[in-house]
């Protein structure tokens, strides 16, 4: 027999309610104590998601001579041109962070009994969102770690209201932690995590030094000594390089290829997304090696830019600014570091001393140009020789969410693939404006297939602007994992084990387990508490209150894979009296949803309003669930 449930106290700001009694687990679909409405509980179907373009989207943010937000601007202030053609406004907003005062308006918090997690946040519903990329493929492990320690000293004066998720760069994009505007939540992560060595790196710890390679010691030892020619000593030289460029490129096509995948994730969300990237180490080219080093210096030359471009277009298209921040402070030169071991005191030193001077030279310029180039691509700013990096956090966030946001329908309707240069002005004298600079003027149905699935297991959603969302939309930024968690309708959830002495072969009644899960099962209960006050009542011809819900569970392994999903719906139907004490005391209902056996797993947890289309959803690891199942 499962345990019964635990009771759940209900502490969000906008319901006052005591504490509920224990729930019976024989009744899953039980609601409220008495008197109690009647519910009817069928498996929903999960809809199937779409999108439309109608609109170029400018985010602008004006600031003035010293960096801050300037804010009261109005349309007439600004002008826009697109290849030169003036555009007219369709639509002009302005959006602004908490000021003092309305943040020490905020409530706290609610500190929840261990195991029940809630989706009240004293965050507002609108405003930009921030993404903290940490980057471990292109940033040695000593800069990682320094980063971290940077982001929670930025915690200490995270301003109120801000919302910030973590994720993580490898040879794959991962979520780290869902967004939150808890700044304790995000400490404990960050103290938590530990970085990763890149095996693509010639540096994976840190230190920036130089090594000798294995030509250099061939060379040192002597042509005569190693029994080798010259042209033998060229060729692994070469061979190194090769290596190298590999390594390079890789590295290259995995952040494309992990930016492109975060545009797509990001533009499930509505507004501004600014992504702050922490990163060491990423030039758009390979250029042409002109150190010589090479006898063919234009051998490994390989250009990404096409590729670059498609996927800054693909986050300007999704309302992303990108923020890169050099993790690695203040660089100077590697031949300086207490770490190199080259030898510079041979025959070869001086030599070789020049190339590794103008090959630092070379990379750090090509790595600062490209951080400049996906800023401006998508109007952001990119931050480098400062080790202050909690302060660029600060500024990111700050500048990020403060900014005006207008529309336009393109002059011009051709679809011919083309860049079309945006150009924003304002009469305001003194004011700096930063925006994306442009766009490829793509035919509809090109950029309405470019989405697909991808290692976060997202559902099929193309990357468009959209002037509104549908069900559709709602449904999945409800349900995705790491997203933003909705509000519409307030609850606390309790998420237990269930007493099983052992993992079961088959899930729980009711649950439709996708076909890469496979058992054994460990069977969690899902104890909802939900705010009424979220959801619509009305009066029925039977002369009672009705309100229509589903109650929905999906879970997520932690690459992003759907793994199992629970989908009921609940329909309320009692007395005006009756009803009146729900508002009161709340909705409850049990769940019962089955996570495979072995690793960490995350519960995406929600309640959908049928009749207003409005949610209230939580996300919880596996991990943070307190509770030791009891045999």
């Amino acid at each position: 027999m499962p345990r019964p449930v635990r009771a759940l106290m209900l502490l969000l700001p906008a319901l006052a309610m005591p504490q509920l009694p224990a729930q019976n687990t024989a009744s899953p679909t039980a609601i409220g104590s008495q008197p109690k409405p009647s519910i009817t509980s069928q498996p929903a179907a999960v809809p199937t998601l779409q999108a439309n373009a109608r609109l170029v989207v400018v985010d602008i943010v004006a600031t003035d001579h010293s960096g801050k937000p300037v804010h009261g601007l109005k349309a007439k202030d600004f002008s826009l041109t697109e290849n030169g053609s003036p555009q007219t406004f369709k639509s002009f907003e302005e959006h602004t962070s908490l000021t003092p005062a309305d943040a020490a308006r905020l409530q706290p918090m609610p500190v929840l009994p261990p195991d029940v997690f809630t989706n009240y946040t004293p965050a507002p519903a609108n405003g930009a969102v921030n993404v903290v990329l940490l980057d471990s493929l292109n940033t040695p492990l000593v800069d990682q770690m320094y980063t971290r320690q940077q982001l929670v000293a930025y915690l200490k004066s995270m301003p109120p209201g801000a919302r910030v998720a973590v994720f993580g760069l490898t040879h794959r994009l991962l979520i780290l932690q869902s967004f939150t505007s808890d700044p304790a939540v995000l400490r404990s992560f960050l103290e938590k995590s530990r970085g990763k060595n890149s095996p693509l790196l010639d540096d994976q710890v840190g230190g920036g030094g130089i090594q000798n390679s294995l030509a250099d010691n061939m060379e040192d030892m002597g042509v005569e000594n190693m029994g080798v020619d010259a042209e033998t000593i060229a060729n692994v030289r070469e061979f190194e390089q090769l290596q190298q460029n590999f390594q390079k490129q890789s590295r290259i096509k995995y952040t494309l290829d992990a930016f492109n995948q975060l545009a797509r994730y990001l533009a499930n969300i509505p507004g501004r997304k600014n992504v702050i990237w922490f990163s060491a180490s990423f030039p758009i080219n390979i250029l042409p090696d002109i150190t010589g080093a090479q006898e063919n210096p234009f051998e490994f030359a390989t250009s990404f830019e096409d590729e670059f471009r498609q996927t800054t277009d693909l986050l300007g298209r999704s309302q992303v600014a990108v923020y890169p921040v050099d993790a690695r402070g203040v660089t100077y030169s590697p031949m300086l570091a207490t770490s190199t071991s080259r030898n510079y005191a041979g025959p070869h030193g001086p030599q070789r001393l020049e190339q590794d001077q103008q090959k630092f030279f070379v990379d750090t310029t090509d790595e600062h140009s490209t951080m400049n180039s996906m800023a401006d691509a998508t109007g952001g700013h990119a931050y480098y020789n400062t080790n202050d990096l909690a302060h660029a956090v600060t500024q990111a966030i700050d500048q990020g969410s403060n900014f005006y946001t207008l529309t336009y329908a393109p002059s011009n309707p051709a679809t011919d693939g083309k860049l079309r240069s945006i150009k924003v002005q304002t009469t305001q004298s003194g004011v700096t404006l930063t925006y994306r600079k442009g766009y490829y003027a793509e035919a509809p149905e090109k950029i309405t297939t470019i989405a697909t699935k991808s290692a976060l297991e997202i559902p099929d959603k193309a990357v468009t602007v959209t002037s509104g969302l549908s069900p559709h939309d709602t449904m999945l930024l409800a349900m995705t994992r790491g997203a933003p968690t909705p509000t519409d309708i307030l609850m606390n959830v309790g998420v237990v084990p269930m007493a099983v002495s052992t993992p079961q072969d088959m899930p729980a009644a009711g649950n439709t387990p996708l076909p890469k899960a496979h058992g054994p099962w460990h069977r969690y209960g899902v104890n909802y508490q939900i705010d009424p006050s979220g959801l619509i009542f009305f009066h029925g011809a039977d002369g009672k209150v009705h309100a229509d819900f589903d109650l929905v569970v999906f879970v997520y392994s932690a690459d992003g894979t759907v793994l199992n999903m629970l989908v009921n719906s609940g329909h309320v139907a009692d007395t005006l009296e009756g009803v009146r004490q729900l508002m009161k005391q709340g909705i409850y209902s049990h769940q019962e949803i089955s996570v495979p056996a072995k690793g960490e797993f995350f519960l995406r947890i929600a309640v959908h309003d049928l009749h207003r289309d409005h949610y209230g959803a939580v996300e919880v690891a596996t991990s943070q669930v307190k509770s030791v199942t009891q045999h």
